[in-house]
């Protein structure tokens, strides 16, 4: 099925979604997560075990963005060198010149990122937060746009290195991908045993930074602020909301890049709803995703086994909403504002 059968007047995400969907059955949470990263230039940690299309659905993407996109399988004996690139000695003219590495795209696939010891695990984090790369004496820029989607397994702990905070804190969301549902299943396997359908390229990087302004002009009420910063504060001091008993499980709460993630994911997301303003409901919608890794919880947590997602129900229950001031007008529609998850299935 090619670009065709959809309107002709479709919005570029309508059809950027409607090409991966070629290939991926289902993971509609996670491509909606993938699109609030691409608009919002942060980067994302997609997490679950093997099989579950975690690599494809970010290759898939990158092929229907057609933005240069580089894949890097991280192992135990990765340097440094072989990602942000080094000097190499040129013998005709006598210099060292630079050859740089596969982080050098716009789009970057750290497939196993918790596989790489930590010089690589460094390397990566000042071109993740700074978009810049220091070779030698020289700085070289990342491209624009420039964003890391990562994945890592959470079930195998040999030859693995967690990765410390400072750098999973770096992405601005963090996925957790589940199984599908047997129906799912039976379209997953049913695809791949024939021919599979590629995706066609819908997108370019100038057409990404298009909706990337775009979505910079989304109008954000204060009091969407003042959430973010409540639930934030919330996760440090459980007992403000009412909840102390949580208090013994957390060792350090969300840092403010939480807080500032928060709402730009938020106002990501409030694009991709069709709207140019932004709904408490979109930034509640995403705590989970930008909140459970900035969590260090301690070891009462790891004995009763709770995680950052057991602790971030109660505290969202308990952080009240603002009320939302719409006064604003609908913009061009990414996603129907009335849609259900059915709109991401693939059109037959």
């Amino acid at each position: 099925m090619d670009q065709a059968a959809i309107r002709p007047d479709a919005h570029p995400l309508e059809q950027l979604l409607y090409q991966v969907k070629k290939t991926i059955v289902g993971q509609d949470a996670l491509l909606e997560r993938m699109l609030v990263a691409l608009l919002a230039r942060g980067h994302l940690l997609v997490e679950g075990v093997p099989g579950l299309a975690k690599t494809m659905a970010i290759k898939t993407l990158a092929q229907a963005l057609g933005v240069d996109f580089k894949r890097i399988q991280f192992t135990p004996d990765l340097v440094p060198a072989d990602l942000i690139g080094t000097r190499v000695y040129n013998q005709q003219t006598g210099d060292f010149q630079v050859w740089q590495g596969p982080v050098f795209a716009n789009l970057v696939l750290a497939d196993e990122i918790n596989r790489a010891p930590a010089k690589v695990q460094s390397a990566l984090l000042e071109v993740m937060q700074e978009r810049q790369v220091t070779i030698g004496r020289e700085t070289f820029t990342a491209p624009d746009p420039f964003l890391v989607m990562a994945t890592q397994n959470p079930i195998e702990s040999e030859g693995t290195y967690p990765l410390p905070e400072a750098q999973v804190d770096r992405f601005m969301l963090k996925v957790l991908v589940g199984y599908p549902s047997p129906t799912e299943e039976f379209v997953v396997v049913e695809r791949m045993i024939g021919a599979l359908e590629q995706p066609n390229a819908v997108l370019d990087a100038a057409g990404l930074r298009a909706l990337q302004h775009a979505v910079d002009s989304v109008y954000v009420d204060p009091g969407v602020i003042s959430y973010a910063v409540s639930v934030a504060t919330a996760t440090r001091a459980p007992g403000n909301v009412g909840l102390p008993e949580l208090a013994r499980y957390v060792s350090f709460g969300a840092s403010p890049r939480a807080s500032i993630n928060l709402v730009l994911a938020a106002r990501a997301l409030a694009y991709l709803r069709g709207r140019d303003y932004v709904l408490p409901q979109d930034a509640r919608d995403l705590v989970p995703d930008v909140f459970r890794h900035r969590m260090v919880l301690g070891y009462e947590a790891m004995a009763d086994d709770v995680s950052a997602d057991d602790l971030l129900g109660p505290i969202v229950a308990a952080v009240p909403m603002p009320e939302a001031h719409v006064g604003a007008r609908h913009t061009e529609s990414a996603i129907p504002p009335d849609a259900d998850p059915a709109w991401y299935r693939r059109p037959e």
